[in-house]
């Protein structure tokens, strides 16, 4: 739901502000399976009973959903409005106006649960299909290297890393896969909820715990390139923004890095490699999570393991015999979505 927005590049360092809206998304799903099960189970996280008797009406409904979004969801300074309410029976649904768009929302009819998605059962939900395509043209080398940048708790990112792992264990040391990240200056107006640094130069969108697993990752793959791929599937699928750093180290145990020397990394080395990340990412033009660049060449396909085995198969000057296999086709088949 973010909106789409420019950097600013001086002087080596990259400068996105954005709203918070877009954090929705990464909690509607669960908010969402939660509704339903209040729905017919006939509880709520309140423990109050849900009927009747405990509805609002749509008037309260709509007050209610546009104060939490402006008291909960928003960047300080903005706001969203009130534009109309549909009773959908069970739920209501909000529409409201956020920077320029309209955005439904919905909320239970007790007013206890508040969500993004809402599916009709009545209804089918057409499956998004991998239309086949012939590979991106690329500059072709004896050993492509693939620059992906993200966020590590961007799930944008996150999924165009589920579409690249599969080709990393395939083609292995054939191909080059590094991976980077998006660095922003003062974001959120500095401070160390955010930044690392007293300069606000190292800064990352969803708190500092992201940034320190940034930093982490950057130290896995200097020094421990071989575990990488296993310690980010790992990191992806147990820890958060929220809590990553208590619940790396036990990853790390678990796969096979020295934990302490990833510490020392992290420790003295934090500012060099966050450098190297701004420079590269101004070089290369980097606006946000994710950006894939093959042979220095931004890659524009779908986020499924065989849309990028395809594009980097097709950087080869001789391709491996690995590109013969076909990967899943399981993900996104657009590269649609991003976190910047």
């Amino acid at each position: 739901m973010a909106e789409e927005k420019k950097a600013e590049k001086d002087e080596g360092k990259i400068t996105i502000k954005l709203p918070r809206f877009n954090l929705w998304i990464l909690v509607s799903l669960i908010l969402a399976i939660t509704l339903v099960l209040s729905l017919i189970q006939g509880w709520s996280i309140t423990g109050k009973a849900i009927g009747p008797a405990g509805s609002l009406s749509a008037a309260q409904a709509g007050k209610k959903t546009i104060d939490y979004i402006n008291s909960n969801l928003v960047q300080p300074g903005t706001s969203a409005t009130f534009l109309s309410i549909k009773d959908l029976g069970n739920v209501y649904e909000v529409t409201s106006t956020y920077q320029g768009r309209e955005i439904p929302i919905y909320i239970s009819k007790d007013g206890t649960f508040l969500f993004l998605s809402a599916y009709n059962t009545s209804e089918t939900v057409a499956q998004e299909q991998e239309t086949p395509q012939a590979p991106q043209e690329v500059p072709k080398t004896d050993k492509p290297v693939v620059k992906f940048f993200v966020m590590s708790f961007c799930p944008y990112g996150q999924q165009a890393e589920n579409g690249l792992g599969p080709v990393a264990d395939l083609l292995g040391d054939k191909v080059v896969m590094e991976p980077h990240f998006v660095i922003y200056s003062n974001y959120g107006g500095g401070g160390p909820q955010y930044c690392l640094d007293s300069e606000n130069k190292y800064c990352s969108m969803h708190g500092i715990q992201e940034l320190n697993e940034d930093v982490r990752q950057l130290c896995v793959y200097k020094y421990n390139k071989d575990l990488f791929w296993d310690y980010v599937n790992k990191i992806n699928g147990k820890c958060s923004s929220q809590n990553v750093d208590t619940c790396w180290e036990a990853i790390a145990t678990e796969v096979g890095i020295n934990a302490a020397k990833i510490k020392t990394c992290q420790s003295s080395e934090a500012t060099e490699l966050l450098k190297a990340e701004v420079e590269l990412g101004t070089k290369l033009g980097v606006q946000g999570s994710p950006q894939v660049f093959i042979n220095d060449v931004e890659y524009n396909g779908g986020r499924t393991p065989e849309s990028y085995k395809q594009t980097i198969c097709n950087a080869f000057t001789t391709q491996p015999s690995e590109c013969s296999q076909t990967l899943s086709s399981e993900g996104s088949a657009t590269a649609s979505g991003g976190c910047g």
